[in-house]
């Protein structure tokens, strides 16, 4: 039953990629689309108060400075409604807001919505009020998630043009994501959780009477107006701090499944948008087909620690997968397809403790996490992921047998090469920086007193990880609200949103004014299996050099020593 919930859920997401796909390329394109007539004068409306017109394009700096001011007023924001956010009228009462918005907190919280990261060191049922979180971290939701796939759509046009300056509008993307792509399905999927049981109110704390005597507080809220937009705009942080397993949030297994379509059909979808904008559709089938061999492969992985007795049970003759820590409802394969399919996006919407998982199990999180978005990835963020590791395919296999580096006719430089290569280098360079700071400092080691060894070392990197990648979930042991960690995921996040993006954006500028070459014989062709059976290779490749080390004295060892 496991597989077959695996298996249809694939089905479903690899089924509406190319119709989905096709309708992002007309939208982003200004073609005709069946919401026209309803957005078409909203969306002139608000370019007009923008003061923007759509014929008005950028060069990829200007499009990239223009991303990284619109995040910076998003953070702003945000981080002055957290510090107000005790003068705000509503619930919930005073008595359940136990823990305080200091300036560090509410600082790494902005920073988290706006780069969809959403690293929550905080409980948001005991923290946030009703309309900080229907407010501020819905607004940061819809907008960062938007201003992400606006990156992804100008990347995509980088290696579609020929002989261009520039590389779209950034606000002209950004209103048209809003508009045509995320409130729709935002709308339609919160009715269908408030149908499915998603408390939608501003009700005060319930107080419940149990059998056993004692008062039970339940907490209420706008639920779902968060839970929809956090999984589509690949954010993912959750109304209250068990996230997915809370019973509000993830009350029925229609919803679970629905939360993991959202996170990963769009993503998915734009490497069909890919070989749609840049007229080849071959292409975008073979970076599709090396994501979902990646999932698989790593579901798998994950299902046999998981599923497996654990030895713990085996010596006194129980059976049964681990379900410590697991979304016991929906048994362990539930848990499982929520901890890849989050893991592979940016979005960190767990529904089980992975701090419970077997070191094999939570290696796979760790892994997907770490080589960056690559497996249908964040929204608009997982394209580029994806293309940059099928460059340094290009490079790779044109070093192998003497061809032009060229990937869909654009030729890959020395100058190219370079911004590929800081690309690659980022994600390594961050993590392992900040977690070996972290498990070298009194500050850092003050976190992490529940576990030793090697579990230690792999919930550090897998805290470093996740915020690198813009997803937010943790292993739940590391006592990440403190200054220290505050700061330093922060770093990280802010590394991972924009360093990555500003690398990808300069290279799309340098592709859009290349010409095209023609295709010869000595092309080497990249829409064809064998090239995605190198792109394969080049991940693993890539991913040994950079984390095999970390993960040999981490979850690897922890494994041997079971």
């Amino acid at each position: 039953m496991r597989w077959l919930e695996y298996l249809v859920f694939l089905g479903i997401v690899v089924g509406l990629a190319k119709p989905t796909g096709l309708y992002l390329a007309r939208v982003f394109e200004g073609r005709p689309t069946w919401l026209d007539p309803v957005l078409r004068p909203v969306e002139t409306l608000i370019l007009a108060i923008l003061g923007v017109r759509r014929d008005r394009e950028m060069s990829a700096p200007l499009y990239f400075l223009s991303f990284v001011l619109f995040s910076l007023l998003g953070t702003l924001a945000l981080f002055a409604l957290l510090m107000l956010q005790t003068a705000l009228p509503g619930g919930p009462a005073d008595k359940y807001l136990s823990t305080p918005t200091t300036p560090d907190l509410a600082l790494n919280t902005a920073i988290s919505f706006a780069t969809t990261t959403t690293w929550q060191a905080y409980a948001g049922e005991s923290t946030m009020r009703y309309l900080t979180q229907a407010v501020g971290l819905v607004s940061q939701n819809f907008l960062a998630g938007a201003a992400g796939l606006a990156v992804g759509i100008a990347f995509i046009r980088g290696l579609a043009r020929t002989d261009s300056p520039t590389i779209g509008n950034f606000w002209v993307d950004l209103v048209r994501a809003i508009l045509w792509v995320l409130l729709p399905i935002a709308l339609v999927g919160g009715i269908v959780l408030m149908w499915q049981g998603v408390p939608m109110n501003f009700a005060p704390y319930t107080q419940a009477h149990t059998l056993e005597g004692p008062v039970q507080t339940i907490a209420q809220g706008p639920v779902a107006a968060l839970e929809l937009i956090k999984n589509l705009g690949t954010n993912g942080g959750g109304f209250f701090n068990v996230n997915g397993a809370h019973p509000y949030e993830n009350p029925t297994p229609l919803v679970g499944f629905i939360a993991l379509l959202a996170i990963a059909v769009l993503p998915a979808s734009l490497t069909m948008t890919f070989g749609e904008m840049t007229a080849r559709p071959r292409a975008g089938w073979v970076l599709l087909g090396v994501m979902v061999a990646l999932f698989v492969g790593g579901l798998a992985v994950c299902d046999q620690a998981e599923a497996a007795r654990p030895p713990q049970l085996a010596a006194i003759h129980l059976v049964g997968g681990n379900m410590e820590g697991k979304e016991t409802r929906f048994g362990v394969g539930d848990s499982v397809l929520t901890a890849v399919v989050t893991s592979n996006g940016a979005t960190g919407s767990y529904d089980s403790m992975h701090d419970s998982f077997e070191p094999l199990g939570v290696m796979v999180p760790l892994v997907n996490m770490l080589l960056g978005e690559i497996i249908f990835g964040g929204l608009g963020t997982g394209i580029y992921g994806i293309v940059m590791i099928a460059l340094v395919a290009v490079f790779l296999g044109g070093l192998m047998i003497g061809r032009t580096p060229a990937y869909l006719g654009k030729q890959v430089t020395a100058s190219e090469t370079k911004l590929i290569a800081l690309y690659m280098l980022l994600t390594p360079l961050v993590v392992m920086s900040l977690s070996a700071l972290a498990l070298t400092s009194k500050d850092g080691l003050a976190a992490v007193v529940t576990n030793t060894g090697s579990h230690r070392l792999t919930e550090v990197i897998y805290a470093y990880a996740s915020s690198m990648a813009n997803n937010g979930q943790t292993m739940a042991s590391l006592n990440a609200n403190s200054p220290f960690y505050n700061v330093t995921t922060g770093v990280a996040m802010l590394a991972g949103r924009f360093g990555l993006a500003g690398l990808a954006l300069a290279l799309a500028g340098r592709f859009a004014a290349q010409g095209r070459l023609a295709t010869t014989s000595g092309t080497l062709p990249t829409d064809t299996i064998s090239f995605g059976a190198l792109v394969l290779g080049t991940v693993v490749i890539v991913g040994a050099l950079n984390f095999l080390p970390a993960l040999a004295l981490g979850p690897v060892v922890e494994a041997l020593q079971r």
